[in-house]
């Protein structure tokens, strides 16, 4: 069930409260993250691709440019392609570039296969006594064992030594995903702690693995978009600021995205292992501050231009200073999201925003109302906004009351939150 708005700013709120969830939206059951190249590589809070697919067919025309503004692992570019829609995205997360382009650049089958033997030959001649290690970033000694992480420089070496970008960016999307399984990373856990008593994999034969489940989903994905006549659909994604890209103004038919929540600062955290390997990152501080809404731009602003999120941060102020800080700096932030969407699309087009609410220090963070009044107030019509649950969707679901970081259920201070999310239609 779908609500119009028609109301004015100020009965945003009530009109979110009268939602009832719309069970076609909810996808219970549905495993559609293991189709095609979706499951490449573990990415918090990811996009269903079920979700993506529905808004492409309700809200686009074939050969109408998609675009997303947060890209993330590629979900909305993938599913573009699928559907034979040219496509572009942008993330500021070059972790994310890297993952969006394994997932939507499917190989010949054939050529993965020869190079897949070919690595599987060094790797199975591999004596650690006759490879010499280049110098890696002095934090991965935190999180890898001297075994592991030898092995895991050898694989890096050989993937870099692959002349075809596509098939280079294939193998380095294997590695990353398996550095998790190989470090002393707490395995259950997104936030970055030690398991001490943590056994890492092998990373050889996690990476052969890895590599033998994705060079499946290439055949199937290359042999669907071939049977289609989409395999050439163009598919774009560039490492740029929502805030600011490069996108031609009025070029974008339809734009699919799910922002960031607040603090999306973790997802630098999150995303460290793969920085440092592959050299993204030199200092994880430096990294957290490209991301939306960060404290750790230092912008000492507390007041917003929303009229909804200045009553969240009034709130917040009376708890903690600098959680104060960090929220309006998000809400700022994707003000500036919100001019940049309606920049991009052309006149009549529609933003589909996939948003969800949260709660810091007993604080209700009502971003997707936030974020519905500012697009109304960057010139935005609210054609219907959508309530669905969120039983499949991966992300983080408990944080400590008092601190608002990501906690344990067994934390007494623990409590649930994104149980439910909102798709806002926005027209242009």
């Amino acid at each position: 069930m779908t609500t119009t708005l028609n109301n004015p700013i100020t009965d945003i709120r009530r009109k979110f409260q009268e939602i009832p969830v719309s069970p076609e939206w909810c996808f219970k059951n549905v495993r559609s993250t293991e189709q095609w190249t979706h499951g490449y590589h573990r990415y918090p809070a990811k996009f269903l691709p079920n979700l993506v697919q529905k808004l492409i067919e309700e809200y686009t025309e074939e050969g109408e440019l998609v675009g997303d503004l947060f890209a993330g692992c590629g979900t909305t570019l993938v599913e573009a392609k699928v559907h034979g829609r040219p496509s572009i995205g942008v993330d500021v997360n070059p972790v994310a570039i890297l993952i969006t382009e394994a997932k939507t650049n499917p190989i010949i089958p054939e050529k993965v296969e020869l190079m897949k033997n070919s690595l599987y030959s060094r790797i199975d001649s591999f004596n650690g006594t006759n490879f010499e290690k280049n110098n890696t970033h002095q934090r991965l000694d935190y999180w890898f064992y001297p075994e592991q992480k030898l092995r895991i420089a050898f694989l890096y070496k050989i993937i870099l030594e692959i002349n075809e970008k596509n098939l280079r960016v294939f193998f380095l999307v294997a590695l990353s995903n398996i550095l998790k399984n190989c470090s002393r990373w707490l395995q259950s856990s997104t936030k970055p702690q030690i398991d001490p008593n943590k056994v890492p994999s092998d990373p050889f034969k996690a990476f052969k693995l890895q590599v033998n489940q994705m060079a499946r989903k290439n055949s199937e994905f290359y042999f669907n978009l071939e049977s289609t006549g989409f395999i050439d659909t163009k598919c774009e994604i560039k490492l740029e600021d929502a805030r600011a890209t490069n996108i031609v103004g009025g070029s974008v038919g339809a734009i699919i995205t799910s922002p960031p929540y607040v603090t999306s600062y973790e997802y630098a955290d999150i995303h460290q292992l793969t920085g440092y390997w592959f050299e993204y990152i030199n200092d994880l501080y430096g990294f957290r501050k490209d991301f939306i809404g960060t404290f750790y731009s230092q912008n000492q602003e507390i007041n917003t231009t929303s009229f909804i999120g200045q009553e969240i941060v009034n709130a917040l102020l009376k708890k903690d200073n600098r959680t104060a800080r960090e929220v309006t700096n998000y809400f700022n932030d994707m003000s500036l999201v919100g001019k940049e969407m309606y920049r991009v699309l052309k006149t009549g087009g529609h933003a589909c925003i996939v948003i969800g609410n949260t709660t810091l220090m007993d604080v209700k963070i009502k971003s997707s109302e936030v974020f519905a009044e500012i697009l109304t107030m960057q010139g935005f019509e609210i054609v219907e906004i959508i309530k669905r649950s969120i039983p499949n969707k991966l992300i983080p679901t408990i944080r400590d009351k008092q601190s608002g970081r990501f906690s344990k259920l067994d934390n007494k201070n623990s409590k649930l939150v994104y149980p439910e999310e909102y798709i806002i239609i926005a027209k242009k």
